[in-house]
């Protein structure tokens, strides 16, 4: 949520400060303004890649989670927990930015889709080790 809040929050400083042109009335430059701002956002979310299983964006995703699991095994859910967020932030970040990670908060449950069709395995090992019944359940922040 913080990132979505960030990206809402970058996007309503966009204003150029310039007053109204003579002639326009305030409403309405002002409501075209915050259009604008709320329209930015879910543009930028609807935009964001849509990783499908077999996609090398999946696979990254799993490629990024496997060599952690002996990590995961050691540190237990807790520790384990933090480095999960992280690692599909990560993922999320550099396989498609901002639009990704907020994608991801908004359907936590994609990653649970993504590897239960690209890397069952993977995801089998990861959620025994961080003791979660699915990732969706992990992902916090």
């Amino acid at each position: 949520m913080g990132i979505a809040a960030a990206v809402v929050m970058i996007a309503g400083c966009g204003s150029s400060g310039t007053p109204a042109p003579a002639g326009s009335s305030g409403p309405a430059s002002s409501t075209s303004a915050s259009a604008a701002a709320t329209a930015t956002p879910s543009s930028a979310v609807n935009t964001a890649p849509q990783p499908d299983p077999g996609d090398p964006i999946a696979q990254k995703l799993c490629d990024e989670i496997k060599p952690q699991l002996s990590d995961w095994r050691v540190q237990g859910p807790s520790l384990g927990g933090t480095a999960l967020n992280i690692a599909v932030h990560e993922w999320a970040l550099r396989n498609g930015g901002l639009a990704l990670s907020a994608r991801v908060l908004g359907d936590k449950a994609m990653i649970d889709r993504i590897t239960t069709k690209t890397c069952p395995d993977v995801r089998t090992e990861a959620l025994q080790a961080l003791n979660l019944p699915n990732f969706a359940s992990g992902i916090l922040f």
